[in-house]
């Protein structure tokens, strides 16, 4: 059984009369790119605080690494970028993680030449953080979640915002923890094109409340591309669809209803042979949704609302 490194219990966080969190139990095991969804003002940021230990909650449990206790030494081994990183714009890359070492207490001081490199910023030399892009200050604060060698990083909305360019260089940047250093990842993100190249695990978060958590093999079948085919007769139409077409990979719903798998650039041939062969088409589309479509369904609304 994979090991869990995030576990929550009903967590919840009660600001006045309004309930931010609500009774929010999700898992994250390790080696996961845990991708969490929600809307603005859905939750995402307030729970990734309660985790870090940026808020106490009201009610429930967090466990990490498998503890409940003493939550504040296994956040030691978390790296954490939530909203804007905050640097000195007087001072360069290396000055700024150097002082965030010293007052954290933690890492070596050639540790700060190692995240420097991972991030691609070692050879910003004497370049202040002030005529840094945006992409290159998410860098740096990716760089600064990375200080004292963390087995599990959490990132609020790290493309947030950012050009293209620097989308992909962030995409890269979490892909090579991932798959070369083997760090758990939280990342939240609006951006849901972007966040299904990425992720292998999802959750929805909702008003407050864990609508769905799936994985990327099960978000494919949700999404999955098909022609949707309803007729009079299901069983004379996939005989009819194998032996003109060479179609076999379909799925009969039932007596009426087909969805094909393949082939599906070709719904007017099909539509053309069905009818020549005597058999009624009642309605034939492209069916399928991607994460944001999938997103809308479950929740009801797009993603920026």
């Amino acid at each position: 059984m994979s090991e869990v490194v995030l576990k929550t219990y009903n967590l919840s966080k009660k600001y006045k009369e309004t309930m931010a969190v609500d009774k929010v139990s999700m898992t994250i095991k390790k080696g996961q790119i845990y991708g969490f969804i929600g809307q603005n003002g859905a939750g995402k940021t307030t729970i990734i605080r309660l985790i870090t230990g940026l808020a106490h909650k009201t009610d429930g449990e967090i466990e990490l690494f498998g503890q409940t206790n003493n939550l504040d030494e296994s956040r030691e081994s978390i790296g954490s970028l939530v909203e804007s990183p905050a640097f000195y714009g007087n001072m360069t890359a290396r000055e700024n993680l150097e002082i965030s070492r010293l007052v954290r207490g933690i890492g070596s001081k050639d540790s700060v030449d190692k995240v420097l490199e991972l991030v691609n910023l070692k050879d910003t030399g004497k370049k202040k953080v002030k005529n840094f892009s945006l992409g290159m200050k998410q860098r740096l604060g990716i760089a600064n979640a990375l200080l004292g060698n963390p087995k599990f990083i959490i990132l609020d909305e790290p493309i947030n915002g950012l050009d293209p360019m620097s989308i992909v260089e962030i995409r890269e940047l979490i892909k090579k923890l991932n798959n070369e250093l083997g760090m758990t990842i939280l990342i939240s993100s609006h951006i849901l094109g972007e966040l299904s190249e990425l992720a292998t695990n999802y959750g929805i978060i909702s008003h407050g409340k864990l609508i769905e958590e799936f994985t990327a093999k099960e978000l494919r079948e949700k999404c999955r591309q098909y022609i949707e085919i309803i007729v009079d007769d299901s069983k004379k139409a996939t005989v009819l669809l194998e032996e003109k077409l060479g179609i076999t990979n379909y799925e009969v719903i039932n007596d009426n209803m087909i969805k094909v798998y393949e082939k599906l650039d070709e719904t007017g041939k099909i539509n053309t042979m069905l009818s020549l062969n005597n058999v009624e088409v009642k309605k034939i589309l492209l069916k399928g949704q991607n994460l944001e479509e999938y997103f809308v369904s479950v929740v009801g609304g797009a993603i920026n609302e």
